[in-house]
């Protein structure tokens, strides 16, 4: 008579393979709430300290594209230029475990809304460091242009919220693994959980600044023009719908003048 092996209790890669320990970096989860940020406050999608004397970014891609707000209509629109979205804005004072340049408090990120073909898409962001005491001294933008219909895709637009930063420990996904620790510890957990599959790691998926990325295909990691591999900055997923179910990970240098940034984007 045959019979059937009894499943395993689930386990997850940090409880099967200690050294998984030894990868833990620090992230500050930004928990975003809806609300209604101020101008001078750490926000998702809100309003954004911005300088007078720096005109506001508009997108002229060719071809970004959307459907628009009828879902029955799938005429695509090709609106031409557009203004960029306030994605997100971070002060040094809500955000200790940010490293800033020297010199600059604020972290700005603004993106065109619109889909872009492009790699690595589907968002065409702009990334900026400032200081807010030079930056309110100099007085702020009166009017910040806003998108209209047709102008955006509702997936890559943020609700306003406003966010309670906390610190936590944060580990790679199994995707993210350098190739000798994943040929090490396969083996292991294939013996640990009489399955091919591997466990639940401990990777936290939320938009969140440092920690890792939380690659949903294979990691895609940049490196810079000098060949260093760029560091993770910050994650907007979980909080808005990006294609399936993404996220846009952000990277910087800091070994580079200037920090050199890039971006990357996955979805399912």
């Amino acid at each position: 008579m045959s019979g059937t092996t009894p499943e395993l209790p689930a386990k997850d890669l940090l409880t099967l393979i200690p050294e998984y320990a030894g990868l833990a970096r620090e992230t500050v989860l930004l928990n975003p709430e809806p609300g209604e940020p101020g101008v001078r406050e750490s926000s998702l999608g809100g309003e954004l300290l911005w300088p007078a004397d720096e005109p506001w970014p508009y997108c002229a891609q060719e071809d970004h594209w959307t459907f628009g707000s009828d879902l029955r209509n799938h005429t695509e629109i090709v609106p031409g230029a557009v203004p960029m979205v306030p994605i997100l804005q971070l002060f040094a004072r809500d955000v200790p475990g940010l490293q800033f340049p020297e010199g600059k408090d604020l972290l700005q990120l603004v993106w065109c809304a619109l889909i872009h073909e492009q790699d690595p898409g589907p968002v065409m962001p702009r990334l900026y460091w400032r200081n807010e005491a030079e930056v309110v001294a100099g007085g702020l933008l009166s009017e910040v242009p806003a998108v209209s219909e047709g102008e955006y895709d509702e997936d890559n637009m943020p609700e306003p919220s406003t966010l309670s930063p906390t610190t936590a420990e944060d580990f790679p996904r199994w995707l993210d693994l350098p190739e000798d620790m994943w040929e090490t510890w396969e083996p292991r957990l294939r013996a640990a959980t009489g399955r091919a599959v591997w466990p639940p790691d401990s990777n936290i998926i939320g938009t969140k600044v440092g920690g890792w990325p939380a690659w949903i295909q294979p990691a895609d990691w940049p490196a810079c023009e000098s060949g260093h591999r760029m560091e993770h900055l910050l994650t907007i997923t979980g909080d808005i719908q990006l294609g399936d179910c993404g996220g846009v990970y952000f990277f910087h240098c800091r070994q580079c003048p200037g920090l050199p940034w890039d971006w990357r984007f996955d979805c399912h």
